[in-house]
């Protein structure tokens, strides 16, 4: 199987590469599970502003849908005055390593930043995509507005 990526998939650079170990620091100083356990706190995202701040959030689950860690991210930077953010990414506790939006924040990201870069997986290592390229012919929310 082929995994065809969009053409805004980009190598990880060394602010995203950052990116991605300030997230693993931060859940991996703050989860609540052992390995191999559920938990509450299992994922952990790092974001980061035009101006180089970055913000970091964990989630927090919950069987009704509790928010994501990139989620808790994003809320953390607006609260300290980003509106401007340009790198996002989500690791999982227990050195499981970078993991893709779920479906909600990739409309989100889609609907509220869609020229934030995203840390994903791909077959050849994690790349970056605009959040744009991540739900093709999806809905478009603003479009919808009145």
């Amino acid at each position: 199987m082929t995994t065809l990526l969009p053409p805004s998939a980009l190598p990880l650079s060394k602010v995203e590469q950052a990116l991605v170990d300030l997230a693993r620091k931060t859940i991996d100083s703050t989860t609540d599970a052992g390995p191999g356990e559920d938990g509450i706190h299992t994922m952990g995202a790092a974001v980061r502003a035009a101006d180089g701040r970055m913000f970091t959030g964990v989630n927090l689950y919950h069987f009704t849908g509790g928010p994501c860690a990139e989620l808790v991210a994003l809320g953390a930077a607006r609260a300290a005055g980003a509106t401007e953010l340009t790198h996002i990414v989500a690791v999982g506790n227990h050195a499981r390593g970078v993991k893709n939006p779920c479906g909600r924040d990739r409309q989100i990201l889609a609907d509220h930043y869609p020229n934030i870069r995203v840390v994903m997986t791909s077959p050849g290592g994690p790349v970056s995509i605009l959040a744009s390229d991540l739900l093709p012919l999806g809905y478009d929310y603003n479009a919808e507005q009145l």
